[in-house]
């Protein structure tokens, strides 16, 4: 078993579909399971599941396989987490992934943990660095997603010292890039963030907070862009099949 694993058996799961998801009882148990109190980092990788993963995973054997690879499978859906507090009969908090790394990257700053992102567009990566330089994150590399040489950019990771590498290039993308840095630079804490970046530099609007307290922030992306419907559709589907007993 892997030091990362190890750790990880503290931590209830619950099994969705083929995907094994952490029951993480809030977002600072993670924190502290990613930083610990005495500065050191976890040496492994995170996923955010919600329903659209579970579904894309019960019909795609190469995405399950991406999915169960990654040491921690955080519950960033309100349909994974209902699910999950049945099952268990205990609270579970939703971690949304966009807050999970903003609230890593402060407590990297408190910690001076050395962090390198990798990801979204030139302008929308240098916004993202500035920012976190303001914040007094310890940022040792900023490349954005539309480097031509892979070798290079796990070189640079490798010789910057990071700690941390958050990667924004949509799933499986993301995570497939992260499986190949992590075999050269495996003492790391890796994770796949998506459009965090946009949101970050107040590129892309997040849903209210209220809708966000009441779980709904999925109805205000909908409402925000129609053309969601389809992918919305699906967790009508996921629900479907909870109720039948297939995941």
């Amino acid at each position: 078993m892997t030091e990362a694993n190890s750790e990880m058996k503290t931590v209830a799961t619950v099994k969705i579909g083929p995907v094994e998801v952490a029951a993480f009882k809030d977002m600072q148990q993670m924190l502290e399971l990613v930083i610990k109190p005495d500065a050191s980092v976890f040496a492994g990788s995170a996923i955010a599941i919600n329903p659209e993963k579970i579904l894309t995973a019960m019909k795609n054997p190469q995405i399950e396989a991406v999915i169960n690879q990654a040491d921690i499978r955080y519950a960033d859906g309100i349909g994974v987490v209902t699910v999950m507090r049945k099952r268990l009969g205990k609270a579970v908090q939703r971690i949304p992934g966009c807050e999970f790394w903003q609230q890593l990257m402060q407590r990297a700053a408190t910690y001076q943990v050395p962090v390198f992102i990798v990801g979204a567009t030139p302008e929308i990566n240098k916004q993202t660095a500035a920012k976190l330089k303001l914040q007094q994150v310890n940022l040792v590399g900023a490349v954005d997603g539309y480097f031509k040489d892979e070798a290079a950019l796990i070189a640079s990771i490798q010789q910057s010292g990071a700690r941390i590498v958050s990667v924004a290039m949509g799933s499986p993308k993301q995570e497939l890039l992260i499986q190949r840095i992590a075999k050269q630079h495996p003492d790391c804490f890796y994770m796949g963030v998506g459009g965090t970046y946009d949101v970050f530099t107040g590129n892309v609007k997040r849903a209210p907070a209220l809708w966000c307290k009441l779980n709904l922030e999925w109805a205000y992306r909908l409402l925000s862009q129609p053309s969601r419907i389809g992918r919305q559709l699906g967790l009508l589907r996921y629900v479907w099949w909870y109720l039948r007993g297939k995941i």
